[in-house]
């Protein structure tokens, strides 16, 4: 199935923002005296990850005008405000007492793990907010040390390790080079996936790239020397998993090559060219474009902007919907708004109905909502097709 243009991009409620305070106001009719429920957001909408940012922007705005349409939360309207980052953990700090000064500060959406790192004692001494983000830091997926975050999909640990069942089904005893950035990103699911490929049977090599590497012959060659059955990528957008592939085909190497969510986007896919054809990797979220089976809500995005949208985009509403919904139960059930309790409630969530979001009810119990599918790139049709059921792994 060939899908929309993916190179024109909708950012009508967001573009030109950059820099200024933005808040998004609702249209229906709200009980008198009751305070607003309040989204504030650290998004870096200017910067290197400006183009993704707008897509969870988006999202969070949308999320917000359609509840306020429906009369909001318990008469309650939903008010979003952000501030701009540029992707830099001082500005994101800024803006988070910038906005939490003067609102009372409900949800609070950040824009990397090591702000979510950095401003969660801040978090738990207000005592009030929630907080998720862009973050699948498997470090942030610990209650008892972050008590008050939650992320809205699997850590980095869970998905390589939806990566690393999908391989132990399909082929046992494979070997499994994983190719990773050499940071604190890219570093994040070696301890898991290690142990995790202990238990399937699995041999896995790790190898480490330098960051911001560009020449990658070196690292070919030890590829060359493993021969793995599959590559997994994770620390990566895009660059360098196009070189590699292409290396390694026109060294006829056997692998079959992995990746996790923010290289699954189709705009990164699509770059990658032919050569990524049947490249597989997990998402958390179902594509923009999929119509089969329950999808509500997908329908309702397909209305609201006909131009695909990024998979951050489906973090960003599901962030937004899963907020709301913490904010429902606490209110349903008579309690003050406090961290504990907003956290208390999201953990209460049981076979959740995302409208297609997720392609399976969720149920949360920790730090993460660990559900995931693997799919794979069709080059020729420029879209991605299911590679496995729904999975859902974790604690």
């Amino acid at each position: 199935m060939q899908q929309p243009n993916i190179h024109r991009r909708a950012f009508a409620l967001g573009a030109g923002l950059a820099g200024a305070s933005i808040a998004l106001q609702g249209t229906a009719a709200f009980a008198q005296g009751k305070p607003d429920i309040v989204i504030g957001a650290s998004i870096p909408l200017s910067g290197i990850f400006a183009a993704t940012a707008f897509s969870y922007h988006n999202a969070l705005q949308d999320y917000v005008k359609i509840v306020n349409e429906q009369g909001g939360v318990d008469g309650r309207k939903l008010r979003y405000v952000a501030e701009d980052t540029a992707y830099k953990v001082d500005l994101s700090v800024a803006a988070f007492n910038k906005i939490t000064a003067r609102e009372n500060v409900n949800f609070y959406y950040g824009d990397s793990t090591p702000f979510a790192k950095t401003i969660a004692p801040e978090v738990v001494r207000k005592g009030n907010i929630l907080m998720s983000g862009t973050s699948f830091g498997t470090e942030l997926n610990d209650p008892a040390k972050f008590p008050l975050y939650f992320m809205p999909g699997p850590d980095y640990s869970e998905m390589v390790g939806m990566l690393l069942r999908h391989v132990a089904q399909t082929t046992p005893k494979a070997k499994v080079a994983l190719v990773h950035s050499d940071n604190e990103f890219g570093r994040d699911p070696l301890d898991a996936a290690r142990k995790t490929a202990g238990e399937l049977g699995l041999e896995l090599v790790p190898m480490a790239t330098p960051p911001g590497t560009v020449d990658v012959s070196a690292e070919i060659l030890k590829l060359r020397r493993v021969n793995p059955d599959f590559t997994i990528f994770h620390g990566y957008t895009l660059a360098p998993i196009p070189e590699f592939i292409t290396q390694a085909r026109g060294l006829k190497l056997k692998s079959r090559f992995m990746g996790t969510v923010w290289t699954m986007d189709l705009t990164n896919l699509e770059k990658m060219g032919a050569a990524a054809d049947g490249f597989l990797g997990v998402s958390p979220y179902r594509y923009y474009f999929e119509k089969d089976g329950h999808a509500a809500m997908l329908e309702r995005i397909r209305a609201l902007r006909p131009e695909y949208q990024q998979n951050g985009y489906m973090q960003g509403f599901l962030t937004a919907m899963l907020f709301t919904e913490s904010a429902r139960r606490t209110l349903s059930a008579g309690k003050p708004m406090t961290g504990q309790n907003l956290k208390a409630a999201l953990n209460s969530i049981k076979d959740f109905d995302t409208g297609g979001i997720v392609g399976m009810p969720i149920t949360i119990t920790g730090n993460s909502v660990p559900y995931g599918r693997v799919y794979r790139y069709d080059a020729k049709a420029n879209s991605v097709v299911a590679a496995s059921d729904w999975i859902r792994v974790g604690r």
